[in-house]
């Protein structure tokens, strides 16, 4: 399943078994410019609600969203509201060719 939108994505987790979790920080903004709920509102959500993945890949080009999303899914990892046995990948699933 693929989730283009926040909203989505909370449905697909809240509603699903989750394999393999793919994160990007910066989801764009609406038609008058607002930012759309981005990577790391998903991850605190995710956390605050102890919702489940088996793997979770961070795919963002934004270092800083990169880091604040990997630091807060181990933190919340060390603290007992996820998964301890939910695997998190500091890097994209796959290479990207075109970030060098």
């Amino acid at each position: 399943m693929v989730a283009c939108t926040y909203e989505e994505a909370v449905h697909i987790l809240e509603s699903s078994r989750v394999g393999i979790l793919t994160l990007d920080h910066d989801l764009g903004e609406d038609v008058e410019g607002v930012e759309l709920p981005n990577g790391y509102v998903l991850v605190k959500y995710f956390c605050e609600q102890g919702l489940r993945a088996d793997r979770i890949y961070l795919q963002t080009d934004n270092p800083l969203g990169r880091k604040n999303m990997y630091e807060t899914l181990l933190a919340s990892q060390r603290r007992g509201f996820i998964g301890e046995d939910i695997d998190i990948y500091h890097y994209p699933i796959t290479e990207n060719k075109y970030s060098g």
